[in-house]
């Protein structure tokens, strides 16, 4: 068991190193994704892989889950999965000393820090809103009584794009409560040589847990108390706002043409607190000690690609939410802050130091 114990910036990227470190002796490549998905665990957010088959989306998850002194639950989501095969359910129990009957409460498996949704796309709507109260609230209600879920939690679900038979697309309400939509795609050519020899010579791998429940809090404390300046905020609101096609810019400001022609629905509120948070954990990771534009630009398409939806247009000319994200950091302006507030975040980050 590891002794880190973060309680900086430099302690959690220390963490977040030997966690790659860790990571890496199972998964091969995809360290665009990895990151995106350790810097959910450090924002407190949910996450859904999305991926065609094969691509080790369930195996990196339970990976993670590896390097975590977490508990760690799978749930498979099929089609006949009823919300109390998640949450849990009420089952008589008999006293044998007395012969009394009372209802015990038995938990479901999202009673866990680590929840894996596997396929969360092929379980019908009413079960897949059972899992958002869990999501948003981080409790569920049983019989009018609330059972809190432990603390940390995190769902971290896959989706699989391609096969649409059987599948309940999920709803936009649901699809905001994710922190990130991670994409997840083929390896290149040296990457898939070593997956196929690894798997053909290597036996179980021990991997050693990092992160504790109070190392996790901690980091997640640290993050969200790295300094961002106000035009950063600025920034990314804007890029935020830019997406509703139906409201006013501000400033004189234009909206993109491949906004205007490409979006039906921009991203709601939830995306500009969600795109902060992860431009801090950016910034964390990085070694930077506050927050800057390009921390933000670099979060854009995980944050916003599943809260832009797409008009006709879009799927008639094959543009995809990518597309128009990079179409967006492409036309919306940087401005800098003014030398007080510069003064100031230069004042907090030697303080935090």
């Amino acid at each position: 068991m590891s002794a880190t114990h973060p309680h900086d910036s430099a302690d959690v990227r220390a963490a977040y190193q030997r966690l790659r470190q860790e990571i890496s002796k199972i998964i091969v490549g995809q360290s665009e994704v990895v990151d995106q998905m350790l810097m959910s665990v450090f924002c407190r957010g949910h996450a859904v892989v999305v991926g065609v088959p094969g691509l080790a989306k369930t195996l990196l998850i339970s990976t993670i889950a590896r390097t975590l002194n977490l508990d760690f639950s799978r749930i498979q989501f099929t089609p006949d999965l009823m919300p109390s095969d998640i949450t849990g359910t009420e089952v008589i129990q008999e006293d044998r000393s007395t012969g009394q009957r009372r209802l015990v409460f038995v938990r479901g498996p999202v009673f866990a820090n680590v929840v894996l949704a596997d396929e969360i796309n092929r379980t019908p709507p009413k079960t897949q809103a059972a899992l958002l109260e869990a999501m948003q609230e981080r409790h569920v209600t049983i019989g009018g009584t609330r059972h809190d879920l432990p603390d940390p939690f995190f769902v971290l679900a896959t989706q699989n794009p391609i096969e649409q038979e059987g599948t309940y697309p999920l709803p936009e309400a649901q699809l905001d409560r994710f922190m990130f939509q991670i994409l997840i795609e083929y390896p290149s050519a040296d990457e898939e040589l070593e997956i196929v020899r690894n798997s053909s010579t290597r036996t179980d791998v021990d991997i050693e847990q990092i992160l504790t429940q109070e190392d996790i809090k901690r980091v997640q404390n640290v993050v969200r108390h790295t300094p961002v300046a106000d035009h950063v905020i600025r920034y990314a609101l804007r890029l935020v706002r830019a997406t509703r096609v139906n409201e006013p810019m501000e400033n004189g400001l234009e909206r993109p043409d491949i906004v205007k022609d490409y979006v039906a629905w921009g991203a709601g509120p939830r995306a500009g607190e969600f795109l902060v948070l992860a431009a801090k954990a950016r910034a964390v990771i990085d070694g930077s000690p506050h927050v800057t534009p390009d921390h933000v630009r670099a979060m854009a398409k995980p944050v916003l690609r599943h809260r832009v939806l797409t008009n006709f247009n879009a799927e008639a000319d094959q543009v995809s939410t990518d597309t128009i994200i990079a179409g967006l950091l492409d036309a919306v302006p940087v401005e800098g802050g003014s030398s007080d507030e510069r003064r100031r975040l230069d004042a907090v980050t030697r303080s935090a130091g």
